[in-house]
Formats: C-alpha cells, sequence, structure tokens
C-alpha cells in the first residue's frame, strides 16, 4: 500500500506560481500579480484541469492554501464542479488545527515526515494544490512522484517559486504534453531519482 503524490500547479513561464487566481489569493511580500491565470482560461483549460485529477483519491494541501480553498468550495453546488468537497483532504501543519471541511484529515507535524507516513498508509494518487512552502519541503525529502504544470504565456518576475534556490536536484521524465488555445502548456513528469550528467564534448 503506497500512493503517488503527484504535484500539480500552475506556473508562469518563469516558474512563479503565487496567487494566480486573484489579487487578493496570496499578496505575501506585495506581491502585484495576482490573477496572471484568468486571461489564458478557456475551453482547453477546463478540459486540462479535468485530467488532473480524473485519477486522485486525495488533495494535498498546506495550512494557507487550505484556508484558501475552504472559504469558497464548502457552499458551492454540486452540479458546478464541487467535487472538491467529496474527495479525501489532507492538510499539513506544525500546530493543531480544526478542519470543518467535510473529508478533510489534518497532520500535524513536520510534512515531510507526515506526508511520507500518509504515503504508506494509502493507496491511489494524492495531488497538491497550490502550497508553494509544502511543496519545496516535498521536494527536499524526495516524495514527489510527478509533476503536473500547466505553464503560462507570462513572465512576473518575482513571487513564489515552484522550484525556489536550493531545491533538491531531481532527475524527470517527460510523460505528455498538451497546448490549449490561449498559450497555455501542460507538460507531466515523472521523477527518476538523481540527474544523470554528462559531457557533449
Amino acid at each position: 500500500m503506497t500512493s503517488r503524490l503527484v504535484v500539480a500547479a500552475f506556473v508562469s513561464l518563469d516558474g512563479v506560481m503565487q496567487a494566480p487566481g486573484g489579487p487578493s489569493e496570496d499578496d505575501d511580500n506585495g506581491f502585484p500579480y495576482g490573477g496572471w491565470l484568468a486571461p489564458h482560461v478557456d475551453e482547453g483549460f477546463g478540459e486540462i484541469m479535468g485530467g488532473v485529477f480524473a485519477n486522485a483519491t486525495g488533495m494535498l494541501l498546506g495550512h494557507r492554501s487550505y484556508d484558501i480553498l475552504a472559504a469558497h468550495w464548502p457552499d458551492v453546488p454540486d452540479e458546478e464542479g464541487a467535487w472538491i468537497n467529496d474527495m479525501n483532504k489532507y492538510v499539513t501543519t506544525r500546530t493543531p488545527m480544526t478542519a470543518a471541511w467535510r473529508n478533510t484529515e489534518v497532520l500535524v507535524g513536520e510534512a515531510a515526515e507526515t506526508v511520507a507516513e500518509l504515503k504508506k498508509r494509502t493507496d491511489g494518487e494524492i495531488v497538491t494544490q497550490g502550497s508553494s512552502r509544502l511543496i519545496h519541503s516535498l521536494q527536499q525529502a524526495g516524495l514527489v512522484d510527478e509533476y503536473r504544470l500547466l505553464v503560462f504565456p507570462v513572465v512576473l518576475g518575482e513571487g513564489k517559486r515552484i522550484f525556489a534556490e536550493g531545491t533538491a536536484a531531481a532527475g524527470l521524465k517527460l510523460t505528455g504534453t498538451r497546448t490549449t488555445g490561449s498559450g497555455v502548456v501542460y507538460v507531466t513528469y515523472e521523477t527518476t531519482g538523481e540527474p544523470v550528467i554528462g559531457s557533449v564534448a
């Protein structure tokens, strides 16, 4: 029994994943570009998003991302796509918290340890959403099995990045690509361990 851990993220061409959905989503450090995703949402984007979570058995969130999603989705009717309410959700936190959103389990402690244990005791596919700090912890611990990245045609120059300075090195294998009409490129990679190096000389 072991789950696969998938990092799913919206990223700019320069790797920023902060506040894609709106100006008030995450304005840490005065981030001025909240909502950079919106101009590129089209039918192709919707189709891709359905596939990202098609086989997911759970969603993994950091505390802040949980608060953002839990403030919106519990009141959304099922017919408007609120399948997320029925999905198993796991929120990582260093301090105890109460999670009112149904089907949510709180993982208290260091994410590298609690998520490693979660993978061992569950089956299926656990997908992250948002949660840049959590993703960095998972990367450092070698817990990421796959990346599903929607890369948007915009350069932001600042903000929280999916691969921050000091990210653990990792080899990747491309497993799929797709492009939407608005220029979003969807790429999927499996992790393959340490990077393979060589020389072209």
